[in-house]
């Protein structure tokens, strides 16, 4: 297996996800190393100058102007991941710790933090052996970085707090002694550049807008289908329509939405039919998951730009010698992003609700009620668009923007926050559940697709429904709903649909 190595400036959405999700090691760079290294020296000479510099030698936030002395520099930066790890709530999921780890690891290789490359050295070690710390969801504002739950993840290095190591939840101390790494006897500042940055919002960011571009690629292939079997038309994504409305992501929804249904003999039958538009969840499907698309591209590019940003205060800047305070840790770019990926999500799964209803009411979709022989007998997929609805409903909660909020904090002196970290982790529940919507939708569309046994789908879409009858059975008559939701869902979100319809047609955009 590969190595990602790391060094500060390029890691990509891919790399990390290659180190989060399928276990690539990481090593730091060689230049890397030496960027570190002399920033700890310009750390130490300032500090020979007894120099009074925010968080190495006074106190922190509403606390700055009381000056430390040299004497108490390592207990002040224990005391900061003491006091700090105030977070409540449950745990971060594992995916997500190993995320934070490898930004914070990314993000102190820049060399900007003035740590010491050991303390780096171990961050590594326990990403790379599995060493996870606890860290509660609950307690970041979003500014001055993560503070809550970065300082549960550095408890770990000198032995306090609570980590997972092979499986099981153990002491700090306990973990890295099972997993053979040396606690850190951390020297001044080091506290405090552990726990600043924006890396647990962002590792939560990162891994929504990675499933949110195999979602909406999703999202096409299973409006595709519906349009199909809801005997739609195909002239609405004609390319002439589209291209004299511009927008990016609508040009690239109403190609996919054209090669997936390619060909297709279900379309075709009726192209001389009476009907004269389609509703707008089909017919403006383009321009809506287009929409949804542009704004997920605009957080994709801000959360790359975050990844492989400074976010620590101080910084350290070796070349010049200074040792400079500013509001880099301040996530206010990527709670804005991610409050837009969060609405634009929740749209896909609304639109993709109304499809599911087309496709389940027989005064819509001139299919049998509820897409079940025995109607009344069988209630079929009717439960399964109330499901639908409530998380479609429960969107619209969890789509209120947070980074319109802001609470003062530190005795005033931080008295705009940025709530991104709330923002990151409504945004991937509301990923969660527009997942789920859009694998309701996948369910119906080929339950519907059952009943036109003497017409040949559409090239994409004949895939898909390919690869969910390999594993999902028709319905012929009521049986628990939920397993199969679920067994659609691991399909759509691990990307096997997705990839059954490029592995025919051709890479989707």
């Amino acid at each position: 297996m590969e190595h990602i190595v790391i060094n500060g400036e390029n890691l990509t959405l891919n790399q990390l996800i290659q180190g989060v999700r399928y276990g690539s090691r990481v090593i730091l760079s060689g230049d890397a190393e030496i960027c570190v290294n002399r920033t700890r020296q310009t750390v130490e000479k300032a500090l020979r100058s007894k120099q009074v510099i925010y968080g190495l030698t006074t106190g922190f936030g509403a606390l700055s102007d009381v000056v430390i002395s040299k004497s108490q520099a390592k207990q002040l930066q224990r005391n900061i991941l003491m006091s700090h790890a105030a977070g409540v709530g449950n745990y971060l999921d594992e995916e997500v710790v190993r995320a934070v780890l490898l930004l914070k690891i990314n993000n102190l290789a820049k060399g900007y933090a003035g740590i010491k490359l050991e303390t780096l050295k171990t961050l590594v070690d326990m990403f790379n052996k599995g060493v996870y710390p606890l860290m509660p969801e609950k307690g970041s504002v979003g500014a001055s970085g993560d503070l809550a739950p970065l300082a549960h993840m550095a408890l770990v290095l000198i032995g306090q707090g609570e980590a997972v190591f092979n499986g099981r939840i153990m002491s700090g101390k306990t973990a890295m002694e099972e997993a053979g790494i040396n606690l850190v006897d951390l020297d001044a500042g080091e506290g405090l550049a552990l726990i600043n940055g924006t890396q647990v919002m962002t590792a939560i960011g990162v891994l929504a807008v990675y499933d949110a571009l195999n979602l909406l690629k999703t999202a096409d292939i299973a409006a595709g289908m519906s349009l199909e079997v809801l005997l739609a038309s195909n002239i609405e994504l004609d390319k002439k329509i589209h291209d004299v409305r511009p927008h990016p992501g609508q040009i690239i929804s109403a190609d996919n939405l054209r090669r997936i249904t390619q060909n297709s003999e279900i379309v075709s039958s009726h192209k001389d039919c009476s009907r004269v538009q389609d509703a707008y969840s089909i017919r403006c499907s383009p321009q809506v998951h287009g929409a949804s698309i542009d704004a997920l591209h605009y957080a994709k590019r801000v959360i790359e730009i975050e990844m492989n940003a400074a976010t620590d205060n101080p910084l350290i800047f070796s070349e010049t010698d200074q040792i400079v305070s500013g509001g880099n840790f301040h996530g206010q770019p990527v709670a804005l992003a991610l409050d837009f990926l969060a609405i634009a999500l929740s749209e896909i799964a609304n639109i993709s609700e109304r499809r599911i209803e087309r496709l389940v009411n027989p005064q819509l979709s001139g299919l049998p009620a509820f897409l079940i022989k025995d109607a009344g007998l069988n209630s079929g997929f009717m439960i399964a668009q109330y499901t639908a609805a409530a998380l479609v409903s429960e969107n619209k909660v969890l789509s209120h923007p947070a980074s319109v909020d802001s609470i003062p904090t530190s005795a005033n002196k931080e008295d705009h926050v940025s709530m991104g970290t709330i923002a990151a982790r409504k945004c991937r529940e509301v990923l969660k559940n527009a997942e789920h919507v859009i694998s309701i939708e996948l369910l119906c569309a080929a339950q519907a697709m059952d009943l036109f046994t003497n017409l040949k789908a559409g090239a994409g879409t004949l895939e898909a429904y390919r690869m969910i009858r390999r594993h999902i059975s028709h319905l012929e008559e009521d049986r628990i709903l939920s397993d199969d939701i679920k067994t659609m869902y691991k399909l759509a979100h691990e990307g096997k649909i997705l990839k059954s319809v490029e592995d025919k047609i051709g890479t989707l955009n």
